[in-house]
């Protein structure tokens, strides 16, 4: 089948479909001679399922392409810094159980030579706190960069805790207003289908047939297009990441109160606990395993960290939201003309935030690799399915990178160990890492989803061993101990430069909201 792909109608909002539609109708040159349209339909009477509230720093790129101010979208959203994650009881469950997954990676070089550096000149210190400042800077709830910064730079690397609803309406009236995105209100009730099986068209109640030429399905879970239609099977990955409940709470915050700089996720004894502080509130959750924890003994353990880590009177007039999910996602994500981007394509549970990143990266390769007709479309499909099975076992594996090591006792974390549940490459990596540190010759993608940076934060900060020196002699092992050794000045000048979070963010919304009145006496 040929013809020119300059239509496409991307089927559901919410985060997935009006990052999409943002997205494509940004980067869409103008001066085409046949310009990309974009057209969203969503259902009226449909509720957005937020996939998240924690981004990467991915995010400030996106926004800056689709041509949103971040002063207008830390605003507009609610939102937040995040500087990494932080992971509270995951070795053992004790009190000084803590660690640091930031996003300021430590300095480049042979990661042999990174951790013996630390082995030798900073022992005492954990793994993060000696390669880099970032952990000490969210320790201090400082914010990453400084008002006269321009927008989306700092001085260490960040990204956003947001209202994924807000993000979702931010993005919908810019789309609308600036980007001339074609918005259909309206339930989706069919798709046609030629003979060949590419959708021609989907439609609606109230409109009609809405033909285009490449739909995108972001209709969440309800999968209407890649799943109902195309028949694409879903792989289930609860045999190795258990969860698959959560219970999510929202909690007011005092002004004035302290904004957290992380992602504060505490492990309990059949699963783990989200903490995620924004200007006015807190979104807290607890994410379990139904077949290691009832309904009831969750909500409890949510009530019981409320009680000891929320604002005073944090418990009054709480109400959970329980979610249901499965841990998995599509065997194919684009099949002809039709391509799942978000809940759609898969969800894995929320730890390190995959969700968001997910949606963005997609859109990325797919723009990289616009379709320009038809005749070429199933060989950009398969790229792209191939590219992105690699990126979810990967993420897959990184999660469960989590929970093997522990030391916990408990039949969940048990589980988690057994060999039985562990992806084999992971398995083989694991044996690899007894002898070497994770490095580059462990990820050989180009453009790998998790850096060896991030194994190396994960491993070390749940205490997993370090490796002993090898027989073949490690290079660059003084220049790293140099590197380290400006660890504290650099520390130190950080706290003494940045703001904190609250005094950044409220005079933000100060200055907002001051603009705002301006405005309105014009």
């Amino acid at each position: 089948m040929e013809g020119a792909v300059t239509n496409v109608v991307i089927v559901g909002g919410g985060t997935a479909g009006w990052l999409s539609a943002c997205l494509i109708a940004a980067q869409a040159a103008s001066d085409a001679e046949r310009p990309i349209a974009v057209t969203l339909i969503e259902s009226p009477d449909v509720p957005t399922i937020g996939v998240g509230e924690g981004t990467w720093p991915t995010m400030r790129g996106t926004l800056d392409r689709i041509g949103i101010d971040e002063a207008d979208f830390l605003v507009a959203c609610d939102a937040s810094f995040k500087q990494g994650s932080r992971f509270d009881g995951w070795a053992t469950g004790g009190p000084d159980d803590i660690y640091y997954h930031p996003f300021t990676a430590p300095v480049e070089g042979d990661a042999r030579a990174l951790v013996k550096a630390w082995r030798v000149e900073y022992p005492h210190l954990p793994f993060a706190d000696a390669v880099g400042a970032q952990s000490e800077i969210c320790r201090q709830h400082l914010a990453p960069r400084q008002r006269a910064m321009p927008p989306y730079a700092g001085a260490l690397n960040y990204a956003y805790h947001l209202d994924a609803a807000k993000l979702a309406a931010l993005l919908a009236r810019h789309g609308r207003e600036k980007l001339g995105i074609r918005y259909i209100s309206d339930h989706v009730t069919g798709v046609e289908a030629a003979e060949d099986g590419d959708i021609t068209a989907v439609r609606t109640r109230e409109n009609g047939s809405i033909s285009g030429d490449l739909f995108i399905d972001c209709t969440g879970h309800a999968a209407l297009l890649i799943g109902a239609h195309c028949g694409v099977p879903f792989i289930d990955r609860s045999d190795v990441l258990f969860n698959d409940r959560a219970l999510a709470a929202q909690v007011a915050v005092a002004p004035g109160s302290p904004i957290a700089s992380q992602t504060n996720a505490t492990a309990h004894e059949a699963g783990w606990l989200w903490d995620i502080g924004l200007p006015t509130r807190r979104g807290i959750g607890c994410v379990y395993s139904s077949s290691h924890m009832t309904d009831d003994e969750a909500a409890e353990t949510l009530r019981t960290y409320v009680r000891d880590k929320g604002p005073e009177g944090g418990l009054d007039g709480l109400t959970f939201r329980q979610l249901r999910f499965r841990s998995g996602h599509r065997e194919r994500f684009w099949d002809r003309n039709c391509l799942a981007i978000g809940l759609s394509a898969g969800f894995l549970e929320p730890l390190e935030a995959s969700a968001i990143v997910m949606i963005e990266l997609s859109l990325n390769a797919l723009l990289a690799n616009f379709p320009a007709d038809r005749s070429v479309m199933d060989i950009h499909a398969k790229r792209f399915n191939d590219l992105f099975r690699y990126r979810w076992d990967r993420i897959v594996e990184f999660l469960k990178l989590h929970y093997v090591p522990s030391r916990r006792d408990g039949a969940y974390w048990r589980d988690h160990r057994a060999a039985s549940s562990i992806p084999d490459r992971l398995a083989d990596l694991l044996a690899i890492w007894k002898h070497q540190p994770p490095s580059i010759a462990d990820l050989p993608a180009v453009d790998e989803i998790f850096p060896a940076a991030s194994y190396q934060y994960v491993l070390y900060g749940i205490g997993f061993p370090p490796p002993a020196p090898g027989a073949v002699r490690t290079g660059g092992t003084e220049r790293m101990m140099a590197a380290m050794a400006q660890t504290n000045a650099r520390t130190r000048a950080l706290s003494a430069s940045l703001p904190t979070n609250r005094a950044y963010l409220d005079a933000l919304r100060a200055a907002h909201a001051q603009g705002e009145t301006l405005l309105e006496t014009m």
